[in-house]
């Protein structure tokens, strides 16, 4: 029998500090057009992943039936009306000729799959009683064996940071993910962190990320979904990062910048021989590869090289 999935009531917080062997899940956000990568994600974790105890698959209500395939025993698909509040509701976007889904609220700007899906990560941890989330997006595939150990040490976990990374030019809206992630923990100074934590596969602990949410809502009064939503542009990474490091003072994490995955974030579809190439750059400690679905490299060309790999 699947293990099942029961909302509504916040697990106790309690101390790590001299926890030596804590429970660990994986978490992944999805949704319908990444069905088969993500299926992909869930055999190769079967496969090379240990130190979890389940894998929570967190998805829209409407494609709630198509993920049910991939349950089993230790993973269960949780459905966003379970996590997230009564009043932020999905359509279809006539903008998009109906082919895209938008989230629609009086308490929040208009937030589109991707907003949605940093939401219901945030979300899950008042709801399950795994002491670390492990994230893991759905386009995904482990090559290697990976222990979800690696990101507890002496009662401390892992908090995934490149140092002083934002202190010089970056491009795209890091520095916006981290004055907005600043305004929303009350966090005067600096405006702007010097760091980065943005990265695919990391590790946070449940309890920090529980205290992180009812921080922005004493820090403002509402609902922290509203609060985030209001900003439209958001980093659940930074987010969390800047509670750890900021408001917690860095008390039970340590640093490390080490990334797990390589990442195709952008450019034009691989051929085999660079797919073959990307996989041989892989570095000694990462473990998996991220192929971003927009990029039109065919999942099924993938999994053949994945599987000669």
């Amino acid at each position: 029998m699947n293990r099942r999935f029961v909302p509504g009531s916040e697990p106790a917080t309690r101390s790590l500090r001299n926890a030596t062997v804590p429970s660990a899940a994986v978490v992944t956000a999805s949704y319908a057009p990444d069905f088969e990568r993500c299926r992909l994600l869930c055999e190769t974790m079967d496969q090379f992943v240990t130190g979890s105890s389940h894998h929570y698959l967190l998805v829209e209500s409407r494609d709630v039936s198509l993920f049910r395939q991939l349950e089993t025993k230790s993973r269960t698909v949780v459905d966003e009306r379970d996590l997230l509040p009564s009043w932020l509701h999905a359509w279809w976007d006539p903008v998009s000729l109906f082919r895209r889904r938008i989230w629609l609220s009086l308490r929040t700007q208009p937030l589109r799959g991707w907003h949605v899906q940093q939401l219901r990560r945030m979300a899950i941890a008042a709801h399950v009683g795994e002491d670390l989330l492990v994230y893991c997006d759905s386009d995904v595939a482990f090559l290697r064996p990976f222990d979800c150990g690696v990101f507890w040490h002496d009662g401390a976990a892992r908090l995934f940071r490149r140092d002083n990374a934002l202190a010089r030019p970056v491009e795209g809206d890091h520095l916006t993910w981290s004055r907005n992630a600043g305004l929303a923990l009350g966090i005067a100074e600096p405006e702007i962190s010097r760091h980065d934590y943005i990265a695919t596969l990391i590790g946070w602990r449940r309890d920090t990320l529980v205290g992180m949410c009812r921080r922005i809502e004493d820090v403002h009064g509402r609902h922290w979904v509203e609060t985030i939503g209001r900003a439209r542009k958001f980093s659940e990474c930074m987010l969390y990062g800047r509670y750890a490091d900021e408001v917690l003072g860095g008390d039970g994490h340590f640093h490390d910048d080490h990334e797990f995955c390589r990442v195709y974030w952008s450019g034009p579809a691989l051929s085999d021989d660079e797919f073959r190439d990307f996989v041989a750059g892989m570095a000694p400690e990462q473990v998996a590869i991220g192929m971003q679905s927009f990029i039109g490299t065919d999942l099924s060309r993938i999994r053949r090289l994945i599987s000669r790999n």
